[in-house]
């Protein structure tokens, strides 16, 4: 018997990424996502400090 078997396995090695190229479209295209993610966030924090949007009708 080797001092290897019945052990814990040794965990294979990920591959390295590759270095991806970006022109200015997809520069521009990220930094509008980025833009619409932050306006986002914002109109939702705004909606969560008003309070309640709807007023709730006429209260008998």
């Amino acid at each position: 018997m080797s001092g290897r078997q019945g052990g814990k396995a040794k965990p294979l090695k990920a591959p390295k990424k590759k270095q991806q190229e970006f022109d200015d479209e997809d520069l521009a295209f990220k930094a509008k996502q980025k833009a619409e993610a932050q306006a986002r966030k914002e109109m939702a924090s705004k909606a969560a400090k008003g309070g309640p949007l709807v007023g709730g009708g006429i209260k008998k």
